[in-house]
């Protein structure tokens, strides 16, 4: 072993520092200084991230909105989509639209320039999750559509009202959002996730079986492909790129064209499966996956699920599994790499810069939303890993990249931030989304002793044990929802297309005006207004055609609300909109009905102020009740993932 002399390594250390301080170099002339104190490595350091050696973050943004999935345009602005909703406190949302622009124009590492447009709240907005920008133009989800907007040469948001690039996407459920990805060639792939855990008769019920077949699957649960350049085109089964995938959040493609997209495990095995599986199994299966897409392929939901201890996809209990068998699984597509249970991988991109290491260049970085179906032993995610990749696979173990998101305790009610989207910027900057409180954060590597392996924290195995127990039992966030995947009833005349649509209309999003404000997100009723779902009718006989003329006629003449209800609820409804408007509604009455168990949570569901128009009070179809007369607020909701 050769010894330094003290002297000479007092002056390397000398000569080391005074690299760093050479701001004014070109980053490939700097030397690389060991490892330092934060206070003097990263002056601007404001994140209170943990990150490997070299590596910088600052608060590109803070308090936008719920920062969901975001891209990074060849200008260097970042275009963010933001949602909103109960899952979120119902706080309020930030004036102007749901869509941000931010852009940087001092060079500090913080946007001084943040724009909004977009839907609003007034317009019939909520906000969404996809976002992405192809040929000069930003692409965002919002409520059951991906819109285009074009942005003019030098402009920092657009002018003109978007054009509808696909429209009629199934919404409700345990997981209504739609990210995508768009492909150098145009091609636009779409995550339409399943909604419901994992397709059972009862949705997250003790003991339920699986649907066999799972009609769940000919409009959920897989990727479906669009053409970006393509306007008005409608969602149809016949798109279906590829199934068995209950929840594909992350999107990223490679450097060889590989297409891979991050899937959600199911939830809840011992909870509604105690005889199989022991209480820690809950927290240790199954894996969170990242699969490599191919078309027509099945990944196995909800028959399968990974089960990383035996390397496999194993049967599911719902559709005659014990925790060992594989059965018709062997069939099923693999994942690429695979994670701790439950950590929820939100959002994912290839690094595709120059500016980190070579060690990062090979390989995908994924947001961990962060986990609650491991409690009541402890939680996990709520980070931004690497996983390096090679010809379509894992390559290695996955990295911990950025920790600290969370605060002091990794929990979905106590978490301070947690990770949601991932965009890398033309200066090789990382980009990280939070949509607790809204910030963004910006990752930049300055220099430092990371080396091909080196400064790395590896990420916990797949098969780590859960660990001691630290809290309570929890439910799911979303809600125990039993009915979720469940088929409509029909009534005579009536088309499945018919109620979708009539769905939307009752929502307010189509037709101009919402029944949810007096009526609630599925006719449940609220205190200005009466239970859709029963079978008390007093403005009808109840059946299909009497609850069309009362939409039709309105009522006048109410008994008990002060305001009556004008025609059709005061929107201009063709006559194909009325009818599927009442197929709806008839749909609604004639559910099932559903008790939640008692681990279930509280639902969680999305309820936004929307526009105000003058108050309808009196229920269209039955009952009457009483509140005052004036401006009332019409609200869109629908069940929201913390996923």
């Amino acid at each position: 072993m050769q010894f330094i002399p003290i002297s000479k390594l007092a002056k390397l250390v000398i000569l080391a520092l005074g690299a760093l301080c050479a701001v004014t170099l070109p980053a490939s002339a700097q030397s690389s200084p060991p490892a330092q104190p934060k206070s003097q490595a990263c002056p601007n350091d404001d994140s209170d991230l943990k990150l490997p050696p070299g590596f910088c973050a600052t608060i590109f943004a803070d308090e936008i909105g719920h920062a969901r999935h975001m891209v990074v345009a060849p200008s260097g602005v970042v275009y963010v989509n933001t949602w909103s909703g109960e899952y979120y406190g119902n706080d309020t949302p930030h004036a102007g639209g749901f869509l941000v622009a931010l852009q940087d124009t001092s060079g500090g590492g913080r946007a001084n320039v943040v724009e909004r447009f977009g839907e609003t709240v007034q317009s019939g907005g909520a906000g969404g999750t996809g976002i992405g920008v192809y040929k000069g133009s930003v692409f965002a989800e919002i409520n059951d559509r991906i819109v285009r907007y074009s942005l003019a040469a030098g402009s920092l948001v657009p002018k003109d009202a978007p054009v509808t690039i696909v429209s009629g996407l199934p919404l409700g459920g345990d997981h209504p959002m739609h990210p995508f990805i768009i492909d150098a060639n145009g091609a636009m792939y779409v995550d339409v996730a399943s909604a419901s855990n994992s397709c059972q008769l009862k949705n997250r019920t003790l003991k339920s079986p699986g649907a066999d077949p799972c009609e769940e699957l000919e409009t959920r649960g897989g990727i479906w492909r669009y053409d970006a350049t393509k306007t008005n085109q409608a969602f149809s089964k016949a798109d279906r790129f590829a199934t068995g995938i209950r929840n594909g959040e992350g999107f990223a493609i490679d450097a060889g064209g590989h297409l891979f997209v991050t899937q959600h495990g199911r939830d809840q095995l011992h909870t509604n499966w105690p005889d199989f599986y022991k209480p820690d199994q809950e927290a240790t299966l199954p894996a969170e996956e990242l699969v490599l897409l191919q078309q027509g392929g099945d990944y196995g939901w909800p028959e399968c699920y990974y089960d990383p201890f035996v390397k496999k996809l194993v049967l599911a209990p719902e559709y005659g599994g014990d925790g060992k068998k594989a059965g018709l699984c062997a069939s099923k597509l693999a994942p690429a790499a695979a994670f701790p249970a439950h950590w929820a991988p939100n959002g994912m991109v290839h690094y595709d810069g120059k500016e980190f290491p070579k060690h990062y260049r090979d390989g995908v970085f994924i947001a961990f939303h962060g986990s609650w179906n491991r409690a009541p032993y402890p939680q996990g995610g709520y980070n931004v890993v690497f996983q390096p990749m090679a010809g379509g696979r894992a390559s290695g173990q996955c990295e911990i990249f950025a920790d600290g998101f969370a605060g002091a305790v990794k929990s979905p009610d106590k978490a301070v931030h947690r990770p949601s989207g991932l965009a890398v910027g033309p200066d090789g900057a990382l980009y990280v989304s939070d949509d607790v409180r809204g910030r963004i954060y910006r990752i930049a590597y300055r220099g430092g002793a990371v080396g091909d392996a080196a400064g790395v924290t590896l990420c916990p195995s797949a098969t780590a044990p859960a660990g001691e127990i630290v809290a309570g039992p929890t439910g799911p966030p979303e809600g125990t929802h039993p009915d979720a995947g469940a088929a409509a009833a029909l009534p005579e005349g009536a088309t499945p297309e018919m109620v979708a649509l009539g769905e939307r209309i009752y929502r307010g999003q189509v037709g101009g005006a919402a029944c949810t404000g007096c009526h609630g997100d599925k006719g449940q009723g609220s205190s200005l207004g009466p239970d859709l779902t029963g079978k008390k009718w007093l403005w009808s006989d109840g059946s299909y055609a009497g609850i069309k003329k009362t939409i039709s006629e309105g009522v006048s003449q109410p008994k008990n609300y002060r305001s009556p209800m004008p025609a059709m609820g005061g929107a201009q409804l063709t006559a194909d909109q009325v009818s599927a408007l009442a197929a709806y509604v008839w749909s609604i009455s004639h559910q099932r009905t559903a008790t939640p168990d008692s681990h279930s949570a509280l639902p969680i569901e999305l309820a936004i102020p929307g526009q105000r128009i003058p108050g309808h009070a009196d229920h269209p179809f039955r009952g009457d009740g009483d509140h005052d007369s004036g401006m009332m607020p019409i609200t869109r909701s629908g069940v929201i993932p913390i996923s």
